[in-house]
């Protein structure tokens, strides 16, 4: 007989029953699923790095060293070699998964994932950067930690918000462990994943795995950051306007980016006219032919072949490179980049982005002692203009400021580089958002798969019209009506705010909220505080400080307000752009003629009953009979609502 310890039944018996024992709260399973999804990730990534390293050594050391001998030209294999690896690959499993932007929408919409195609696509980017593919390493890096948090998400079944949350987990350890920089991770997380939407618990998971996957990226890879950067140092607060203009010229180089990267994939496509005919190149030769032109350019510029880490690290060890070969670096990364992802090979948008802003930054700091007014102030090395222009490229290509400032900070360790940074990084996002918003057609983080699944609400939002979701009966209240009087009416009815009428004129003098009774009772205790207490002591002081009495007088003025006939997502922006709950609906012909109330509890209420019947359209026939046979209308009962009365006063 088996002894109990040998019993494999028994030993999960004990397990669980040990388990049961502790009792762990629902938060700290969640953070130990925090714990092992930034392990697994800091795993898989050591695993990619390794894949890619045997890959390079492979195509680019073994197979070169074998056909050194019949000349330079056989610098081209490479490339081809993986080029056509990924189009095999692409041909036999017809796609290679999900990008990053399908798993964030995943996380939104409920859908099944392949593990055995992430698997594949991870393979396909080991193999496009180990051939020389002009890409980066994080965008899959990310990819594979979001994927290992969603599907351990989605094999738990847990809730859309904590699927986010795990996701977002992922993908911090997934940019932990690629640039062996954590804080950065978690505000890539935190900025671009979850967005605004994430509570504290929410932090504490994405700390844990971030570290957790550092830590082991530093045991497999070593603790040395991505970077090895010089020195900052700020010549005198003159020279930030300089940082301010490298922000301009980031913002452009980042615009041009993604309009390349748009072209390259119509024109692989076939979707430009006059170049039909590349998109009757069978998808699976396509990578090959990319792979060709980056050998070819090659030949010619070495340093545009790969991720471009080491020409990186040449920019800023100041090694003296004319401003032409810098121009020209950048140029045509820029177009290699564009051409790889067009062409099918899978990679990142990071390590080109960074390569285009240091090769930016080190030309602009070669060129501004030659201006005029520049000459007479001292004036940063040209690296420390590269550092910023990486960060100022960077955040303006995947639309992410914070993660680019502080993976720069966190590379370079000095808090002097955090002023240039934020001047440089801040005009280039503000112009970047100004000249080219983000539409949906546009990848923030991976431009692999350059067509994104909008959000699912607001598809909604813009194919329903204002009418559809205002109400027509709306609190109103009189300009002369007492504050006092006027919470009271807010309190009775439950409502937010009141619209604020001229009882003279029967027109909209403004809108009254709760903020703006509770911010006229601030400013009037903060100048009753405000008397001497002499004075106050004599009744002289307090006498003089009056309380608001009239709506009028704390009611915000400046109301904006919407139209029945246009889109609800329209006026929603505009309310969340001044914060607002409720929104007056006028007549386009006369701005004067309430229509009735657009509130934003209602407009949530509108949007997921779009949602849901347009979820039930296809099978609303079968609904129907099985209704009609079995539910008679008598078996529900709809009560009335009671009616909101009118008040002006």
């Amino acid at each position: 007989m088996q002894s109990e310890s040998s019993n494999p039944q028994k030993s999960a018996l004990l397990a669980l029953d040990v388990f049961a024992l502790l009792k762990p709260t629902p938060e700290t399973l969640f953070l130990l699923l925090g714990i092992a999804i930034g392990g697994g990730t800091g795993l898989a990534i050591v695993l990619f790095h390794y894949l890619i390293q045997l890959v390079q050594r492979l195509l680019l050391e073994d197979l070169m060293g074998i056909l050194a001998g019949l000349g330079p030209w056989t610098l081209l294999c490479a490339p081809c070699l993986g080029g056509l690896t990924v189009g095999l690959m692409r041909w036999r499993l017809n796609d290679f998964g999900v990008s990053l932007s399908s798993l964030i929408a995943a996380s939104h919409i409920p859908r099944s994932l392949s593990s055995l195609k992430a698997v594949a696509r991870a393979i396909a980017a080991a193999v496009s950067l180990g051939s020389g593919a002009s890409l980066g390493q994080e965008g899959p890096s990310v990819e594979i930690g979001s994927h290992i948090g969603i599907c351990i998400g989605q094999h738990l079944k847990v809730s859309q918000e904590r699927l986010r949350l795990l996701m977002g987990a992922g993908a911090a350890a997934g940019l932990s462990a690629g640039f062996n920089a954590p804080i950065a991770g978690v505000f890539f997380a935190l900025e671009v994943v979850l967005g605004t939407t994430f509570a504290t618990s929410a932090v504490s998971v994405i700390l844990l795995s971030a570290v957790v996957a550092a830590l082991i990226s530093q045991i497999g890879l070593g603790g040395q950051p991505a970077f090895i950067l010089p020195r900052y140092e700020l010549k005198g607060f003159l020279e930030l306007p300089f940082y301010l203009g490298l922000g301009l010229f980031a913002c452009l180089v980042s615009i041009t980016y993604t309009q390349t990267i748009q072209m390259a994939k119509k024109l692989f496509q076939g979707q430009l006219t006059s170049l039909q005919w590349v998109g009757q190149i069978p998808p699976f030769v396509q990578p090959a032919i990319g792979g060709l032109c980056l050998g070819t350019v090659a030949l010619f510029l070495p340093q545009t072949l790969g991720i471009g880490y080491e020409t990186i690290d040449v920019i800023l060890r100041d090694v003296q490179m004319p401003l032409s070969l810098l121009l020209t670096l950048l140029v045509v990364k820029l177009g290699l980049t564009a051409l790889s992802l067009g062409s099918g090979f899978v990679g990142g948008l990071f390590g080109p982005a960074m390569f285009l802003g240091a090769s930016l930054g080190a030309a602009y700091g070669k060129v501004l002692p030659y201006l005029p007014y520049a000459s007479l102030l001292p004036i940063s090395a040209p690296p420390a203009y590269a550092m910023v222009g990486m960060a100022a490229v960077l955040a303006a290509s995947v639309r992410a400021p914070l993660t680019a400032i502080l993976l720069l900070f966190e590379l370079t360790r000095d808090y002097r580089i955090i002023l240039p940074l934020m001047a440089a990084v801040g005009l280039s996002v503000w112009l970047i958002e100004y000249l080219k918003p983000i539409a949906p057609d546009i990848p923030t983080v991976q431009p692999t798969e350059l067509k994104q699944e909008p959000n699912r609400d607001e598809l909604v939002l813009q194919q329903l019209q204002v009418a559809e979701a205002m109400q027509p009966e709306y609190l109103a209240v009189d300009a002369e009506l007492s504050v006092v009087a006027a919470l009271a009416l807010l309190t009775q009815h439950q409502s937010r705010c009141a619209l604020v009428f001229e009882q003279a004129t029967a027109t909209l003098a403004g809108i009254v909220t709760l903020q703006d009774i509770e911010r006229g009772i601030g400013l009037w205790q903060a100048a009753l505080d405000s008397v001497p207490m002499a004075q106050e002591a004599e009744g002289a002081g307090a006498a003089a400080v009056v309380l608001p009495t009239t709506v009028g007088q704390i009611c915000t003025r400046e109301v904006l307000h919407a139209y029945p006939d246009e889109s609800l997502a329209d006026a929603k922006t505009r309310m969340a752009g001044r914060g607002l709950r409720q929104l007056p609906v006028v007549d386009r012909d006369d701005v004067r003629k309430i229509l009735g109330v657009l509130d934003q509890d209602h407009i949530a209420l509108v949007c997921s009953l779009a949602t849901a019947q347009k979820a039930l359209e296809p099978h609303l026939a079968h609904l129907r009979s099985l209704m009609e046979g079995e539910l008679p209308l008598s078996a529900s009962t709809v009560v009335p609502a009671p009616q909101v009365q009118n008040f002006v006063r």
